[in-house]
This record gives structure tokens, sequence and C-alpha cells, in this order.
């Protein structure tokens, strides 16, 4: 277990500083002035001169490479172009909400489409299966401004009983919860019938089901289990994905979470606070995968990580 989390920290290191690097380049090859974007719109070419000049713009990329690379290593990420303040405060300022919509997102996930993909596979090949399988699918099928659209139109405009946008109060929560995890319980409901749906047809139910176990005991304590690791699997995933920040629903709610503070960092070239938010989202989501990895022996005895026993 040493062995494996030294080397899996390696890798992550290895990881956050090579999407670092690729970033770091894509923003500065991008089409755009930063310049033009943190200047007064009546500033004349002087005063873009000297704003390149005061942010180190005017330097050969290699320099700004390597200055990035020295204050990476001391913790300073730079200095927000459009908010004034230190990148990083502001990222970290803004990920408690993403975590939060996050967790939400999937603790809804979790509560309806393990027990809504279970059922779909003891009723699989049957009617019932087949209405709630196109249900899924649409699920899956509809994008998430347009189902945070529709949400917003009946429960903010037409029955006003929730927030249309901001975190006010927990109910604000709810209508960007929703939209996220429309997608969210289509993936994992589909995952989980495919999962149990082979479980359930395997050697040792047909053993289990004829030395008497009940019914439920098979579902729940021998099929669900063995179907564990795929489902934390893709829950980890999902779970990882969303701490990136779920830009489109974020910005149609006007949720204060990362995904729409990159859309203005974006638009603004605002390369210090770019670079922030992908350490930190990055950081989080490697942090998640690592988990989920550490699980699999606790679910299924038969993992080891590292080499074979």
């Amino acid at each position: 277990m040493p062995t494996y989390l030294a080397r899996r920290i390696g890798q992550s290191v290895l990881t956050v500083f090579l999407t670092l690097t690729t970033v770091f380049l894509l923003v500065r090859l991008a089409p755009g002035d930063p310049a033009s974007a943190y200047a007064a719109p009546n500033a004349t070419s002087a005063d873009l001169a000297r704003i390149r000049e005061q942010f180190g713009l005017d330097d050969p990329l290699i320099v700004q490479y390597g200055l990035f690379l020295r204050d990476l290593f001391t913790g300073d990420l730079g200095t927000s172009y459009s908010f004034h303040s230190p990148a990083l405060d502001v990222v970290l300022d803004r990920i408690p909400y993403t975590v939060t919509l996050a967790v939400s997102a999937i603790a809804v996930t979790t509560l309806v489409a393990v027990p809504l993909g279970v059922w779909m596979a003891r009723r699989a090949d049957t009617r019932r299966e087949l209405g709630a399988n196109v249900l899924t699918i649409a699920g899956q099928s509809m994008p998430d401004f347009w189902t945070g659209v529709m949400l917003l139109t009946v429960f903010a405009v037409v029955l006003p009983v929730l927030p249309a946008s901001g975190f006010t109060s927990w109910s604000g929560l709810v209508l960007p919860t929703a939209t996220v995890a429309v997608l969210q319980l289509a993936l994992v409901s589909r995952l989980v019938r495919r999962e149990m749906t082979t479980a359930l047809a395997s050697s040792y139910i047909t053993v289990a089901r004829s030395r008497g176990v009940r019914e439920s005991a098979l579902t729940w304590r021998y099929a669900l289990a063995n179907s564990a690791v795929p489902l934390v699997t893709a829950l980890g995933t999902r779970f990882a994905a969303l701490l990136n920040g779920v830009v489109v629903v974020e910005v149609v709610f006007g949720w204060p979470g990362v995904g729409s503070l990159v859309v203005r960092a974006l638009e603004t070239r605002d390369y210090p606070l770019i670079q922030a938010t992908v350490l930190v989202t990055a950081t989080l989501a490697i942090l998640v995968q690592l988990l989920v990895d550490l699980a699999y022996p606790l679910l299924d005895p038969r993992v080891r990580l590292g080499k074979a026993a």
C-alpha cells in the first residue's frame, strides 16, 4: 500500500504539472490581448504597452514560463487581472459553491439512480422496464441548458416557488441540483441496470436461490455488492467532472462556482485566474480518483493495489 500510494501521488503531481503547462501554453497562444480586456475602453496604445509591461506580457514566452514555474513552486499564482486579488484566493472562495452543488447532485443521483437501476434490472424485458428505459434515454439526451431553462420557467416563473438564480438560501440549490442530476440519473441508472442484469443471471445467484436465499438478499446483498466496483467508478468519475464546474448550469442559474468563474476568466484573458482554477480543480479531481481506487479493495477483496499478491 505505501508503495502504491507513493507511485500514485507521484503520477498525480506529474499530471497536474503537465496540465498546468499545457494550459499555460494554450491560453497564451489563443487569440486575444489581456491588456485590451484589462484596460479602459478609451485606453491608448501607451496605456496598453504599460499594462503589458506591468504584467510581463511583453516578455518572451520562455521567460514567462520560467517566472510561472518560480511562482508556482512558491505558492504564488499571481494576481487576477479582473478581481485585483490573488488568483488562488479568488478560486478558493468559489470552490465551496461548486463542491456543494457537486455533492448534492451526486447524492440525489445515488439515492434515485441506484434503486431505479435495480428496479429496471428486476423487471428486465417488461413493458414497465421499457417505459423507464425510454425516460432515462430522454433524460440522457436533454442538454443541460434546455433542462435548466425549462425548470426555471416552471418553478421560478409560472409557479414562483423557488429562486431563479444565486445562492442566498438553501432553496436556491434545488433547481441547479435537479438540472445537473437529470443527466447523471440517466447515465448511472442505465449502468446499474446493465450490471445488475448481468449479476442476476450469474451462476452464483442461481445457486444461492436454490439454497433458499430471499430475493431481497439476492438483489441487494449479492448482486448489487458485486456491481459496486463499476458503480463507484462511475459515481467517482461523474463527481470529479462536476468539481471542474458545470459551466452551462452555473451560467443559467447565476451560480457563483468555478464554472462561471472560468467563463469570466476566459472572456477577460485573465491568465493567473485560469491557471489557478485549473490547479485547484485538477487537484480535486485527481484526489477523488485516488480515493475511488483506494475503495476498490474494500468493495471487492479480489482487487489488489499494486502488484498482484
